[in-house]
């Protein structure tokens, strides 16, 4: 997101469902009340804000969106009208990540299995949808994000490459729970290090969401498909 929001010609929206998905599930998620009452609360209301003008007059607009929130009770026409991208990560460095500020999390929160089961509906809507693993922006942010843009159809723009220090406008309000470490960033980190140990229940969470992560994989722009 903080990618695309470089670019002159995109806006960009973080999580918008996230608001109706807490409603729907009941969830106590970190700031709860705060997301609640910064995101509409209604899915129909949401997805047709997506497909108001974009703001501020851009060409483009970016949406990110977590597949843990497209439960039941979310729409999904608008994914039809838009160029779909999926983000992998390897499990493990998911669930360690989500671990840290969400401790009793299950394999729903995380939303693997959702990721897997909207790339094949987005499959059968004619689209051929786009897979992009994180490891290979961090080995080579320049070259994936060039084959990337090329690969949907816009022109690589070098602003991509980084962002200024600190939060920005455009996040989420739960960025004080979820971003802080993101906000010391000015660009992609360098290469992942090892995978993190995990054990027990993350250990079986991992294990668990394994099938659904490689079964995107095979699917990837790869480094030696870089256009």
């Amino acid at each position: 997101m903080y990618s695309f929001a470089q670019r002159a010609d995109f806006a960009v929206l973080d999580e918008p469902f996230y608001g109706p998905y807490l409603r729907l599930t009941g969830l106590d998620h970190p700031m709860r009340s705060e997301v609640l009452g910064d995101r509409r609360k209604d899915a129909i209301e949401v997805e047709q804000s997506l497909m108001d003008p974009v703001p501020d007059g851009k060409p483009h607009a970016y949406h990110k969106h977590m597949c843990q929130h497209m439960i039941d009770g979310i729409p999904r026409s608008f994914m039809a009208e838009c160029v779909n991208v999926f983000l992998i990560r390897h499990p493990a460095r998911v669930v360690a990540s989500f671990a840290k500020g969400y401790p009793d999390l299950t394999a729903d929160d995380i939303g693997f299995d959702a990721q897997a089961e909207l790339f094949d509906h987005v499959r059968s809507l004619g689209q051929t949808p786009v897979v992009i693993d994180s490891a290979d922006i961090r080995d080579d942010p320049e070259g994936m994000l060039r084959g990337l843009c090329e690969t949907i159809g816009l022109e690589f723009d070098p602003a991509m490459l980084s962002w200024p220090v600190g939060p920005k406008p455009y996040d989420g309000v739960w960025a004080p729970h979820w971003y802080t470490s993101l906000h010391a960033t000015t660009g992609f980190a360098g290469p992942e290090g090892p995978l993190p140990d995990l054990n027990g229940h993350l250990a079986e969470l991992v294990a668990r969401t394994m099938p659904a992560y490689r079964a995107l994989e095979t699917k990837k722009i790869s480094q030696s498909m870089k256009l």
